[in-house]
């Protein structure tokens, strides 16, 4: 199963560790933005299931982090962390999209219990949209079956999630250590080249035998799930 994605914006070193160690101790990945356009920059380039976000950053204010981002990602979850006396910049953030808050100090398990509750709900705003779709292209969610122009496909457990991760993120260049970290998780140490295998057996079962091709490599960087021409 793919473990869900975590986005750390935060510029204070000491609390974006201790919350990465925290997040990864409960089985989240999760990578560090220690300012706003890194931060935007990392929204782009990848599929994050929440992101807790700072409002005091450098290059960028949070606010106008969020700002940004709810100008195309309307469901991703977003926390704000905020200082005590930013009473004003709550109610901001809120107004501009964000889905809570929490106050520092704060104790991790609040947060860690808060994280829970927007991923459940995210789940079932997923499942809500239950099937993901490319042209002839259908994955549905809850049964984890696979067609191509009404034709079953028959897939590994991580077949199906590479599959997955790569129609979410379609039209995005995904690196193999994207795939690696996202489908494999943090914990796996073989080597990258496990990402070529797979996307060899994904492209007999998905692409083999069909006039357009999906699943495209782009030389040097790794690979995207392409809207066929």
């Amino acid at each position: 199963m793919v473990k869900p994605a975590i986005l750390i914006v935060e510029d204070e070193k000491k609390l974006s560790r201790v919350l990465q160690l925290e997040l990864t101790y409960e089985n989240y990945q999760t990578k560090i933005a220690d300012n706003g356009k890194d931060a935007l920059k990392l929204m782009e380039e990848e599929q994050w299931d929440l992101v807790l976000l700072d409002i005091m950053l450098p290059e960028l204010s949070g606010l106008e982090v969020l700002r940004r981002i709810r100008r195309g990602d309307q469901h991703t979850p977003i926390i704000l962390l905020t200082a005590r006396d930013q009473v004003h910049d709550k109610v901001s953030g809120l107004d501009l999209g964000a889905n809570d808050y929490v106050t520092k100090p704060f104790q991790i398990e609040e947060l860690l219990a808060r994280i829970r509750v927007h991923l459940r709900k995210q789940t079932v705003n997923v499942q809500q949209t239950k099937v993901l779709e490319l042209d002839g292209l259908h994955i549905d969610l809850q049964t984890r079956q696979v067609n191509r122009n009404e034709t079953p496909i028959e897939l590994t457990p991580r077949e199906y999630d590479l599959l997955v991760y790569l129609l979410k993120n379609k039209n995005i260049v995904l690196t193999r250590e994207q795939l690696i970290e996202n489908v494999w998780g943090y914990d796996y140490f073989g080597d990258t080249n496990v990402v070529d295998v797979y996307i060899r057996y994904l492209r007999q079962k998905v692409d083999n035998g069909f006039d357009k091709k999906y699943i495209q490599t782009v030389r040097g960087v790794g690979y995207m799930m392409k809207d066929a021409k």
